[in-house]
C-alpha cells in the first residue's frame, strides 16, 4: 500500500527523492492519514521560497473531521506547492502518492532521509496504532 520509493514519518507524512543530484523531495501524507482524516476540504500551505524544518509544523489540513497540522519531514527551501490542492484538496483522498503531493523541498543535507521509516517500517507502524 505505502510505495517502497519514499520514507515515512509518525505523522504520516512521506518524503520522495526525485532529484538526489538536487537534493530535490516531494512531500504529501500518507493513504493512512487521508483515510484517516476523510474528506479534505481545505489546506493551508507554505509559500514557495519558505523554509521548513524537520519535524515542524509546516502547515494545515482541514478535513469535515478535523484541523489537522502538517509537519515536514525534512528541512529546506519550498521549491513549488502543489497549487491543485487550492482548488481541489481532495486531489489528496483521491491520489494522495502521486497527484496529492503538496510540496517540494530543496534538502539541506540527503542524509536527514535517514530519520525517517522505510515503507515496511511504516506498515509496521500503522498496523501497532490500531
Amino acid at each position: 500500500m505505502n510505495p517502497e520509493d519514499r520514507k515515512y514519518t509518525q505523522e504520516h507524512e512521506w518524503a520522495k527523492v526525485e532529484d538526489a543530484a538536487a537534493r530535490l523531495v516531494a512531500v504529501g501524507i500518507t493513504h493512512y492519514a487521508q483515510d484517516e482524516l476523510g474528506d479534505i476540504v481545505y489546506f493551508d500551505l507554505p509559500q514557495v521560497g519558505d523554509k521548513v524544518a524537520y519535524m515542524e509544523k509546516m502547515g494545515e489540513v482541514e478535513s469535515v473531521k478535523a484541523v489537522s497540522d502538517l509537519f515536514s519531514p525534512v528541512t529546506g527551501q519550498v521549491s513549488a506547492v502543489n497549487d491543485a490542492l487550492i482548488d481541489h484538496p481532495e486531489l489528496v483522498n483521491d491520489d494522495p502518492f502521486e497527484a496529492g503531493w503538496i510540496v517540494r523541498v530543496v534538502l539541506e543535507d540527503l542524509a536527514e532521509l535517514d530519520n525517517l521509516m522505510s515503507a515496511a517500517d511504516y506498515e509496521a507502524y500503522i498496523q501497532g496504532t490500531h
